[in-house]
């Protein structure tokens, strides 16, 4: 809790370094604007408003749950042409295609996610899990994403995430594919099945829980307060998950996503995924490696107003953060769980 050290990720084979110590410097570096707080329920002028006409000329319809409409701008289509062929090994290219949609998650602007309701965010969570069932049946990887405020390069305050598909697997999925095959070989258990288990006795870690899932700081956390929300099941895909499960996830991600907003009183900004065995090809495949788990990655440091920047060492050479996972799970699972903005209604 005082001493530099390295801990080892085992899901993408690299090290982090902890300085804890770092956290009691003083901070004369940038300062964000927190996010807004008078974001109108519905503005006309907003794209993604029930209702409003986007870029391409269409109109939203008045939908009055979950809207799912595909990317405007995608950075991936289905009918991209093949690259040329490289002359020399240092100069490749691939071809890379999929499709991109938009995810709605309510129609008012200024309802995000935890402060809905649960059987509401069980609705995002359907959605979810059908939008991956259609897209992973021919796609090798589904990856489902939000990025909550500005700080995170969200674009519109309205509450919504991204889907995109793609014929390819990316870098992240790539790498936990292989670091967990790996240690299924070596160990005979799913690698994130038996860390969930281990964290779940340790409880040092713990942010949340429920019959069905925890949520932990990471031992290798990277972000001050990274989590990583984990079943206790053994279960391959988002798809996968029982009723029961699904309503449970809505809890807890209620439950994880109050605390977070209560942690600085602010509309806490992070970016989300969702990670999960491989589909299309890989449905016919043997994934028992594989664990369901979704990342949050929030960027704030020490206020509404300070953040950890990733550059320097860590872009060129290893991840490093300046307080325990420990300490921030600990006050993460102190806070309270009833949101600051209802707690005097």
């Amino acid at each position: 809790a005082e001493h530099q050290h390295a801990r080892y990720n085992p899901l993408r084979d690299d090290w982090v370094l902890v300085s804890a110590h770092r956290v009691k410097r003083p901070w004369q570096g940038q300062l964000e604007k927190p996010p807004p707080e008078d974001v109108p329920r519905w503005d006309p002028n907003n794209p993604l408003c029930p209702g409003a006409t986007r870029a391409n000329g269409e109109v939203n319809p008045q939908y009055e749950g979950t809207f799912v409409f595909p990317n405007d701008f995608p950075a991936l289509q289905p009918d991209a042409p093949e690259p040329d062929d490289s002359d020399h090994p240092l100069f490749r290219a691939a071809p890379a295609r999929g499709v991109c949609k938009v995810m709605c998650f309510h129609p008012w602007s200024d309802l995000t996610l935890p402060l809905m309701s649960l059987p509401e965010i069980r609705a995002v969570i359907d959605a979810w899990a059908e939008l991956a069932t259609e897209l992973g049946a021919s796609y090798p990887w589904v990856q489902i994403f939000e990025n909550k405020g500005a700080m995170m390069g969200c674009s519109n305050p309205h509450p919504h995430c991204q889907v995109w598909a793609s014929s390819f697997l990316p870098n992240e999925a790539r790498l936990e594919d292989r670091t967990q095959r790996q240690h299924l070989s070596q160990h005979g258990v799913p690698m994130l099945l038996e860390y969930a288990e281990q964290e779940a006795r340790r409880k040092e870690r713990l942010v949340v829980e429920n019959a069905d899932w925890l949520v932990v700081v990471p031992y290798w956390a990277t972000w001050p307060y990274q989590t990583l929300l984990l079943p206790r099941r053994h279960v391959c895909r988002l798809q996968d998950l029982s009723d029961s499960e699904r309503d449970n996830l809505a809890s807890i991600m209620q439950r994880l996503l109050i605390k977070y907003d209560n942690l600085f009183e602010v509309s806490f900004p992070y970016s989300m995924g969702w990670h999960g065995a491989p589909t299309g090809p890989y449905l016919e495949e043997d994934c028992r490696h594989w664990q369901l788990h979704a990342h949050y990655y929030p960027p704030l440091l020490r206020s509404a107003t300070v953040r950890k920047f990733m550059v320097g060492y860590e872009m060129l050479a290893q991840a490093q953060r300046d307080l325990t996972p420990e300490q921030a799970a600990e006050r993460l699972r102190s806070l309270p769980e009833v949101h600051y903005k209802k707690r005097a209604e």
